[in-house]
């Protein structure tokens, strides 16, 4: 049996078993010397995700952290390219990268999923598939005006005039998270202490050892 929750499916079939590896999954935690979880950074679109979750992602390399980076755009190149951004491709979008960082988790790794992920049962959703301590939503807190004035691809701009449907924030909604475990604010500190404040919390509730520098 999985050691893991999965999401059920009515087409599943009864032939599918959860295979059990040689190595199991403390032996590969035990191995790497800190504990896996998903760092799930959330907030609108230009509020700073990616760039604040590639800053940790250094961080904790430098540290000595086996890690990965999931984000929003890379992964729609490939995994979830033949999604749109309707409601119901936006939840399959995060099923599918929640299944994903799983396996991550699994192997051991601390990985960064940098989506703006605007449900909160979707996040929840992701939550669920993991074990305790294992989920860590960031909420990047940064308001839309000031998402707006960065607009680095320009879509904010694109969906005032109607040319993008369907855009987080303005004619699509964000739901605020409700208790997130980091709450970082980037209009009132730089990247880089955002960044820290992130590997501070890791360090602080025993994921990585608060004496690495």
């Amino acid at each position: 049996m999985s050691p893991y929750k999965s999401v059920e499916t009515e087409d599943k079939s009864s032939d599918v078993v959860w295979h059990l590896a040689s190595v199991t999954h403390e032996q590969r935690v035990a191995s790497l010397g800190h504990n896996p979880a998903v760092l799930w950074f959330t907030g609108l679109s230009g509020s700073g995700k990616s760039t604040v979750a590639n800053v940790v992602d250094k961080l904790l390399h430098e540290l000595g952290c086996k890690t990965y980076l999931l984000d929003g755009d890379n992964v729609r190149h490939g995994l979830n390219g033949d999604l749109g951004f309707s409601d119901q491709d936006r939840v399959e979008n995060i099923r599918r990268i929640g299944e994903v960082s799983k396996l991550f988790v699994d192997a051991g790794l601390l990985v960064s999923t940098a989506f703006i992920s605007p449900f909160n049962a979707d996040r929840e959703m992701v939550r669920e598939l993991l074990a305790d301590k294992q989920f860590v939503e960031v909420y990047i807190d940064t308001p839309l005006e000031v998402c707006e004035q960065r607009d680095p691809k320009g879509l904010y701009k694109k969906a005032r005039a109607g040319e993008i449907k369907n855009f987080t924030g303005i004619d699509s909604a964000y739901e605020l998270p409700q208790h997130p475990e980091i709450h970082v604010k980037t209009a009132e500190q730089s990247i880089k202490e955002c960044a820290e404040q992130v590997v501070n919390y890791l360090k602080d509730n025993g994921y990585i050892n608060a004496s690495s520098s």
